[in-house]
């Protein structure tokens, strides 16, 4: 009976160690945040990229909004868009080739009235994917990675002078000025409060 409680015992103890176990993964997770395949996937992953228009700078979309391209067309195709476009009222054909022959709608760009491409209204089956879909077209967007800025100011703000050897100089020349200015009038003081301790004397 002693036997089997010993035993029961011991596995008691096993699988209280084998739960409280945890991998070397976790435990870095736990201390730095986040772990290095983590970041190595954040390290693949592109930064956001803004599109504008090309000519008055307004912003008309952004890839969270991406749906793919058409390389053969030099457009891009988004999902969503921004206020700062215009969606036609009137629909016109267009040819893709000789055998896809589409309806449109043009997209315009509110600020300077460029037309920035086209919503497909009506496709045939194999241009189905572009339906209904915003597509830019490549020469009338520029666009902007956010986090690509590089540029920064130092802590003492963007009038902080350059330390060269002529600044340098310049400095130390006005530190040896004021200290024998400080000297100076140590010793100046110096003298005064000797003065006065002969007048005391005397008294």
């Amino acid at each position: 009976m002693a036997t089997v409680k010993k035993l029961s015992r011991h596995r008691l103890e096993n699988q209280t160690f084998e739960r409280a176990s945890v991998d070397s993964s976790t435990v870095e997770e736990k201390l730095f945040g986040k772990t290095v395949q983590e970041e190595e996937e954040d390290d693949d992953k592109d930064d956001p990229v803004v599109f504008i228009c090309v000519k008055c700078r307004l912003p008309v979309g952004d890839s969270l909004s991406w749906d793919g391209c058409e390389n053969d067309q030099n457009q891009i195709r988004l999902k969503r868009v921004t206020e700062n476009v215009v969606v036609g009222k009137e629909n016109r054909l267009f040819e893709v080739d000789k055998r896809s022959v589409c309806l449109v709608v043009d997209l315009i760009c509110r600020g300077c009235r460029t037309v920035l491409g086209m919503v497909y209204t009506s496709t045939p089956k194999n241009l189905d994917h572009k339906r209904f879909t915003f597509c830019l077209s490549v020469a009338e967007v520029d666009s902007y990675v956010l986090g690509s800025a590089g540029q920064m100011l130092s802590a003492e703000g963007a009038n902080e002078q350059l330390v060269t050897l002529e600044y340098r100089s310049l400095v130390e020349h006005e530190l040896t000025e004021m200290k024998m200015l400080v000297m100076s009038m140590a010793q100046r003081l110096e003298e005064i409060e000797a003065g006065l301790q002969e007048g005391f004397d005397e008294v």
